[in-house]
């Protein structure tokens, strides 16, 4: 008999750890989870030629549907469309929100500002006596035509825009990112101006507030290090935040939920252990697990792993900031004056707009700090966006 076979017969037979492994493996990877996460969009498993299409025309249509009954909100002069406090604000607010907005020249009929401002006022509705924040609408639109949706809002919030004066001096022509940094500073310096808050956060018009916005935020401001950063961003792109990532945080955090994955699984199975699998709390098989389970939280996606932390704001994470994007940033104390300083002294370009800029300052200036929030606290709503370029057909992914 070749000496193979009684080898092959001790590792491949069904009491074998070896053969239950790569059983287990070839059912969880190939059968159960594809079948489970094929429609799940920031899963491995999605697939895109199937569901792509259907799931991106579907997310369109809601939005624009959102948009329409925002519009008809908020011309109807409904009393709820006046729960937004009047043009008077009061002052040194313990938060502000600045919305920053500019007339779009694609998807106007999705009302990207009136849709996040209606959202806005059922939040502030829910607060109690005590108002939650100051909402200031910080319009930066330059061209000829007014921005409509910024307009209808006026009386109800506090709309704020440029002198005839100061964009005579703004005039000065720059690229589309110089620009909107620009903008950015001219609205957070605005804002400190006219109310002094002791705490901002900054959305862009396409930043939808999640219902439970106002409770992470009050929650955000009670820990530590809000007296420790300069800023905090509250929105990370879904598809940017697997593990398979440069950020070492996330390598960290995907070995350690492997292993405590793997370890509460070899405790289970001398009490419920219904395929007479043979694994034990060995070192091997330890290893073995710990990888299984870093492997199919990774093809899952961990962003679906995300959304278990919002059954309580004390459950969401903060950890170093990432690069990408400024949809919705949180400035603790003074912090929003020391971005609009650090930005103005900074040049923004193709490849270096205001995020990378903000990114950059908080890595090389000494004594500052930047984090994020996890999961998001915003929806990113903006399909079309007011300052590059967009496809005939925007998708998802």
């Amino acid at each position: 008999m070749p000496r193979w076979k009684p080898l092959g017969s001790q590792y491949f037979r069904w009491s074998s750890t070896v053969t239950q492994g790569l059983v287990l493996s070839v059912i969880t990877f190939c059968v159960v989870l594809p079948l489970c996460c094929h429609r799940l969009l920031y899963s491995y498993f999605f697939i895109k030629s199937m569901y792509l299409d259907s799931m991106s025309d579907r997310v369109l249509r809601d939005s624009y549907d959102r948009g329409q009954d925002a519009l008809r909100f908020w011309q109807s002069g409904s009393p709820g469309a006046s729960a937004g406090g009047g043009a008077k604000v009061a002052k040194r607010p313990e938060l502000l929100v600045t919305v920053v907005t500019t007339r779009r020249r694609e998807g106007r009929d999705f009302h990207y500002l009136l849709q996040v401002m209606q959202q806005l006022i059922g939040l502030l509705g829910g607060c109690g006596e005590r108002r939650c924040a100051e909402v200031l609408v910080c319009d930066v639109d330059s061209g000829p035509r007014e921005n409509e949706d910024a307009s209808l809002l006026d009386g109800r919030f506090r709309v704020v825009r440029r002198s005839p004066e100061e964009r005579r001096r703004n005039r000065e022509r720059v690229n589309t990112f110089e620009k909107e940094k620009r903008d950015y500073v001219y609205c957070l310096r605005k804002g400190w101006e006219l109310l002094r808050p002791r705490n901002v956060v900054v959305l862009e018009d396409d930043a939808l507030p999640r219902p439970d916005f106002f409770s992470v935020i009050k929650d955000l401001l009670s820990r530590p290090l809000a007296v420790q950063t300069l800023y905090v961003k509250l929105y990370h792109p879904e598809r940017l935040q697997r593990y398979w990532n440069p950020e070492p945080y996330r390598i960290l955090e995907w070995v350690g939920l492997g292993l405590v994955g793997a370890t509460a699984l070899l405790l289970t199975f001398p009490y419920w252990n219904p395929f007479s699998l043979s694994f034990t709390l060995s070192a091997s098989h330890l290893l073995f697990f710990t990888l299984y389970v870093m492997a199919a939280a990774e093809l899952v996606g961990r962003h679906y792993l995300l959304e278990a932390r919002r059954l309580n704001p004390q459950l969401y994470a903060v950890s170093p900031a990432t690069e990408c994007c400024t949809p919705a940033m949180l400035f603790p104390g003074n912090a929003s004056l020391r971005v609009a300083d650090y930005l103005d002294g900074s040049s923004c370009v193709k490849g270096n707009a205001k995020d990378m800029v903000l990114y950059q300052i908080a890595r090389s200036v000494p004594g500052e700090r930047a984090h994020s929030l996890e999961p998001n606290l915003v929806t990113h709503i903006g399909a079309f966006s007011s300052v590059r370029a967009n496809p005939p057909k925007p998708k998802l992914l």
